[in-house]
């Protein structure tokens, strides 16, 4: 029950809640990527990123220099709720831009990878 108030005490904030989403979409994204969409800083982004992460709702992993997050797999309760705040967050016009700003932002970030591994400077 315990880990169960944890992963709601985690999903009672507005960028808590937009930050699921965009892992949710996204699956697996970076620190910078979230920053980008949510045009936040990185220590608040980070300071969110850890309470989930000690709530036991995502987990992490460093790419180099780079941590990237991910939801954890969740108990059948927790993905039900998580399940259910995914089809209200489709309803939610704050949810659609930024569901299209990760987009775009993941779409440039690929091309401008591609032009750096082509000799081109990031």
């Amino acid at each position: 029950m315990k880990e169960l108030v944890q992963v709601y005490k985690a999903l009672a904030d507005e960028t808590r809640l937009r930050i699921v989403f965009l892992l949710q979409t996204g699956g697996e994204l970076c620190v910078c990527d979230l920053m980008a969409v949510l045009n936040l800083p990185q220590s608040t982004v980070s300071r969110h990123l850890a309470y989930m992460r000690g709530s036991g709702l995502v987990r992490d992993t460093r790419k180099g220099v780079w941590m990237y997050y991910r939801l954890r797999e969740q108990d059948p309760l927790s993905s039900g709720v998580l399940t259910i705040l995914k089809e209200q967050f489709l309803r939610s016009r704050t949810a659609e831009v930024d569901r299209q700003r990760l987009f775009e932002y993941l779409a440039s970030k690929k091309a401008n990878a591609c032009a750096t591994r082509n000799g081109g400077e990031q």
